[in-house]
């Protein structure tokens, strides 16, 4: 009933194993991967024609976490499976790079890649096993896939690059110095395809050797795959590309001067109507049958194309008039919104980013639900990018897998440098609006992201930067690397490489390629050539500095305080009574943690002071022989109960009340009176023992031998 294929290998320290025949025989091609006890079953089925007028490649990756998988119900009010969270949404992304450019050019059929977690042993990291599954799926199915590709993801431990490490190496890098990378690579036999990474600081030749190291640890994984298509493979899909040279040639004729004039043009608004213009020009050329041919739009995107790259390659301009290294105008402003925390406006050229930094308190950490476990997060970064940003008009919905993906990138690059939260105990939540966009507008966020958090007296290690870097890669062998890129050399280019970091090292670094891979030299050149583009930007960051780093007058202020564990419960008191009154007397916020870590929170500093002497009256311990002020609670026949520190009383006998034989205490002593004892000590029992007659009652100063000489 079955015709089951299974192949395995031992990879690193676990078995990496492909099966497939037996489940979901239906789609085109179906892989379960599992690495470990963690399975990812991939499903792949494509349309056998293209759609009428499909002018683009409508390929869907989805990427799921069933949390059976780990053996746990889904929160929320249904317990099921919801909306996508942002761990699905990157992964998706994650697959779809890498595989994009590896289908055949004109291939324009609709593919559907469905990638679902069936079991997760919470030490090896579902998306590396997707993504190899994902590929097997499409090697298997008889689409046209120029692949495969295998994924690793490295880490770096004590110089040491280490393959697939662990989940929980993984989670948390800022609280673990000792693990410096998490890096995931994709790449063919011949090259690197995709790179995503969230670093400490590390030099570029060290990121270099992660990239190579992860090339070389993908190998076996390719040959698995291709040792499971040669017993399980379906027959390729008869698919030719499209030839449309005479089309092109006709395009190219009648409006090649024209698309040339337009590409001369820097401003951004301009040319983009002149290439419109060009455009129209050259279809009022057209007969009918020509104008409904179906690649129309790719004879005209290829002639735009072939002008700009041949320029930049041929003789070193680019569309703006730059050098190929060189960085646009940059302007730095912060403090430009009186009622924020932290702002910042960085514009680079016809790229603009308004971010803003807002303090918050533990209570406003993000709580994440995952596979994993739940956990909080005291750092978020949020990127908005709206339509009129690139002057265009279109439908505003919530963030979708584009924002989610750069804003996620920026998180990673400013995670390096962020305070330890014991050292700055605040929820940091950075809003990045796109408010102009004409190249890599990800990392004009990490620039004003680092400036407004600095703006809002965040004491990062240092700031950070980024810059986006293309390619243009001929046939040839002839190549351009390109600094700062514009959104038509991204568009009409065959690399996006952002690098973003310090001036002490990388702490990010993001590549998608869309030829087949590129070699560790270009690589290696892009790298010292964003360098380069990075120090220019940090040094034209650093002007705006010099008014940044007040703490905001309309931030809460925290303070933080160490209890003994043994304490906790006293604070807290029965069902919470003790830490709400302690909240409604001050008027702060007060946050406890099972450590014993006191966060007090609020924009007073008195309603903080109140709080922090409420919470150490109940945990701190009476000294003995020291003099504190009380209230007579209780006057009985052999003397007075005081209450003199937080919620402790102690008893003042009789004959310590004054230096005189008293009748009864009632007769200097009634209940409310406020007096001042100095604590003798305590009695057999534990019970206090406290004193009235030793200390000047006006003063509460200790009474010496010589005062009562006097």
């Amino acid at each position: 009933m079955f015709n089951e294929v299974k192949k395995s290998i031992q990879w690193g320290e676990e078995t990496l194993t492909l099966e497939t025949g037996k489940v979901a025989r239906q789609a085109d091609g179906t892989v379960i991967a599992t690495l470990g006890e963690t399975s990812v079953m991939a499903n792949v089925t494509f349309a056998r024609e293209q759609k009428p007028g499909q002018d683009f490649f409508p390929l869907t990756v989805h990427y799921q976490e069933k949390y059976y998988a780990a053996g746990k119900v889904p929160g929320g009010f249904f317990k099921r499976e919801a909306r996508p969270t942002e761990k699905e949404t990157l992964t998706a992304r994650l697959i779809d790079r890498p595989i994009r450019p590896l289908f055949a050019p004109g291939f324009k059929n609709e593919v559907l890649v469905m990638c679902t977690v069936l079991s997760h042993d919470l030490v090896n990291d579902p998306d590396v096993v997707a993504m190899i599954a994902a590929s097997a799926a499409l090697t298997l199915s008889g689409a046209p896939f120029m692949g495969p590709i295998a994924c690793a993801r490295v880490g770096y431990e004590d110089g040491e690059y280490i393959l697939n490490p662990t989940v929980d190496d993984m989670h948390m890098l800022r609280s673990n110095p000792e693990q410096r990378l998490d890096l995931v690579v994709a790449g063919t036999k011949e090259a690197v395809m995709m790179v995503e990474s969230e670093a400490y600081e590390l030099s570029e030749d060290e990121m270099l050797g992660a990239v190579n190291f992860a090339h070389e640890q993908i190998q076996p994984v390719i040959d698995l795959i291709i040792d499971l298509a040669e017993d399980a493979a379906k027959e390729p899909f008869e698919f030719a590309a499209p030839d449309y040279s005479e089309l092109f040639e006709v395009v190219k004729k009648a409006g090649e001067a024209q698309m040339k004039a337009a590409y001369a043009i820097t401003d951004k608004q301009e040319r983009t109507a002149a290439v419109a213009a060009a455009k129209e020009a050259i279809k009022a050329t057209l007969t009918e049958d020509q104008l409904e041919d179906g690649n129309l739009s790719a004879a005209l995107k290829k002639l735009e194309s072939s002008i700009l790259r041949g320029v930049v390659v041929k003789e070193g301009k680019r569309i703006d008039g730059r050098a190929l290294d060189e960085i646009r105008p940059i302007v730095s402003e912060t403090g430009i919104l009186p009622r924020t925390h932290g702002s910042a406006l960085f514009t680079r050229g016809e790229t603009q980013g308004l971010v803003v930094t807002t303090l918050g308190t533990g209570d406003d950490e993000q709580m994440i639900d995952a596979l994993t476990g739940t956990y909080k997060s005291n750092f978020m970064l949020h990127y908005n990018f709206p339509p009129y940003s690139v002057g265009e008009v279109g439908r505003v919905s919530g963030p979708g897998r584009r924002e989610i993906g750069h804003g996620k990138l920026a998180w990673r690059a400013l995670q390096a440098v962020l305070p330890a939260p014991t050292d700055f105990p605040y929820t940091i939540r950075v809003v990045s609006e796109i408010t102009e966009s004409n190249g890599s507008s990800s990392m004009a966020s990490v620039c004003g992201g680092s400036l407004s958090m600095m703006d809002a007296g965040v004491p990062l290690k240092s700031a950070v930067a980024g810059v986006a870097m293309g390619l243009i890669l001929e046939d040839d062998g002839e190549y351009a690397i390109l600094s700062d890129i514009l959104g038509d050399e991204d568009h009409l280019g065959d690399m996006d490489f952002k690098v973003a970091g310090t001036e002490s090292g990388i702490t990010s670094l993001q590549m998608d390629i869309k030829v087949a891979g590129i070699t560790p030299e270009i690589m290696g050149k892009a790298l010292a050539q964003a360098k380069a583009g990075r120090l220019h930007i940090l040094g034209e960051m650093n002007k705006a500095l010099s008014g940044a780093g007040d703490f905001s007058v309309h931030a809460p202020r925290i303070e933080t305080m160490q209890i003994p564990t043994d304490k906790i419960r006293e604070v807290i008191g029965s069902g919470g009574k003790v830490i709400r009154e302690i909240v409604e007397v001050s008027g702060a916020k007060v946050d406890i943690n099972d450590e014993g870590i006191i966060k007090i929170a609020s924009p007073n500093g008195d309603a903080i002071q109140k709080a922090y002497d409420m919470i150490h009256s109940i945990v701190a311990e009476p000294e003995v022989n020291k003099i504190y002020k009380g209230k007579v609670v209780k006057v009985v026949d052999f003397g007075a109960f005081v209450n003199f520190f937080g919620k402790r009383d102690g008893l003042v006998h009789v004959s310590q009340i004054e230096n005189r034989r008293l009748n009864h205490p009632s007769d200097v002593l009634k209940e409310g009176q406020e007096v001042y004892v100095k604590l003798l000590g305590f009695d057999d029992r534990g019970k206090v023992r406290l004193a009235m007659k030793m200390v000047d009652q006006e003063t509460g100063a200790e009474i010496t031998e010589e005062k009562k000489e006097d």
